[in-house]
């Protein structure tokens, strides 16, 4: 499931990035590609974060016995949200400084529309 969700996000980035294409300009589609990928892509790497312990915590579970929650699961969850958020500030950063026609409306709406969609998408699904 979680992975479904990345993949909504990677396809409302593309989508997002042609329908800024067509209405402002390469620039714009680009920016806001930028944008959208600059969230899409930790939230990628969180989500299999999350299946690893998934599969850590039924291994250590099997292996002891119990089928409790591994105290340092909840540690690692805010880590990997730590790093989630670090890495996309910084290539929200490297975007800024690398990219030098960077369209600001088109960068943030493809922020915002992907970190919108995470929780429609999630709703959604639980339907």
């Amino acid at each position: 499931m979680m992975f479904r969700v990345v993949l909504v996000q990677f396809v409302t980035s593309l989508v997002l990035a042609a329908l800024a294409g067509t209405v402002a300009g390469l620039h714009a589609a680009l920016s806001a590609l930028f944008g959208a990928l600059a969230c899409s892509l930790p939230n990628g790497l969180f989500a299999l974060n999350l299946a690893l312990l998934g599969r850590l915590r039924q291994s250590h579970g099997s292996q002891e016995g119990s089928a409790r929650a591994s105290p340092g699961g909840a540690l690692g969850i805010l880590i990997g949200e730590f790093c989630k958020v670090l890495l996309m500030v910084g290539l929200l950063a490297l975007t800024v400084r690398s990219y030098k026609d960077v369209v600001w409306p088109a960068l943030i709406i493809g922020v915002g529309v992907v970190l919108m969609v995470q929780p429609v998408a999630l709703a959604w699904r639980q339907r």
